[in-house]
């Protein structure tokens, strides 16, 4: 009797998501050698954030293929997204430049014709995943959804003094500015879930991978890195 053999199965959507990372390998200040962060590594109370945007007479697939090609130029001016060479792909990582000063990134996490998905590293203002999608609801609407906590006592100080309006107010304007890409005048709708109100005091130990920190010390470390260069 010949004994069956059993290939391992092969999830069908496996190129959709990025490969099992320890530390993200990508430079950039405060991102290369940072671990991944979800909700359950942050600090603050976790959040469910949703926006959305109607856009009618544009198929999904069309949102997200413009969305991806055009990522960055869609945020406000006084924040810079630097996509990854590669495009906006499974383990890409792409880095963020905030009011000049802040400097982070993200990774991208899965993308497929319809969605695509973030997850920060350590020292982000947030840890968690933030989710780009497309959908019909009798009519094509463009959502992003965050599912975040902020990372450490600071951020969590932070967003308590307003940067969660500001970061409410940096996806509204995202949203508007991917409607008026289809020629489109409207206004998002905003959905705010307080989802755990607890602090992770187990995580306040994020602390010393703040990017707000590390950036400040990496602008103060300029003259002395200019100064080691080779003339």
């Amino acid at each position: 009797m010949t004994e069956e053999r059993i290939e391992p199965t092969v999830p069908a959507d496996k190129a959709n998501w990025a490969p099992h990372v320890e530390r993200l390998a990508a430079g950039g200040v405060n991102v290369g050698g940072r671990r991944l962060n979800g909700p359950q590594q942050g600090f603050g109370p976790m959040w469910q954030k949703t926006y959305k945007v109607r856009i009618p007479g544009v198929a999904p697939e069309r949102v997200i293929s413009e969305w991806k090609a055009n990522y960055g130029s869609f945020w406000p001016s006084h924040s810079r997204f630097n996509a990854p060479v590669a495009g906006i792909q499974p383990g890409e990582v792409g880095n963020i430049q905030s009011m000049q000063v802040l400097s982070t990134g993200i990774m991208v996490l899965y993308t497929d014709d319809t969605s695509f998905s973030f997850m920060t590293p350590e020292g982000h203002p947030f840890a968690g995943w933030i989710t780009f999608s497309a959908y019909d609801d009798g009519g094509t609407v463009g959502q992003v959804q965050l599912i975040i906590r902020p990372s450490d006592p600071l951020w969590d100080l932070v967003f308590l003094f307003g940067f969660g309006k500001g970061e409410d107010m940096m996806w509204q304007h995202t949203l508007r500015s991917l409607a008026a890409h289809f020629d489109i005048r409207t206004e998002p709708e905003t959905n705010l879930v307080k989802v755990d109100k607890k602090r992770l005091w187990r995580n306040a130990r994020n602390i010393t991978k703040n990017s707000a920190i590390g950036s400040a010390i990496h602008i103060l470390g300029t003259p002395v890195r200019a100064l080691r260069r080779p003339s």
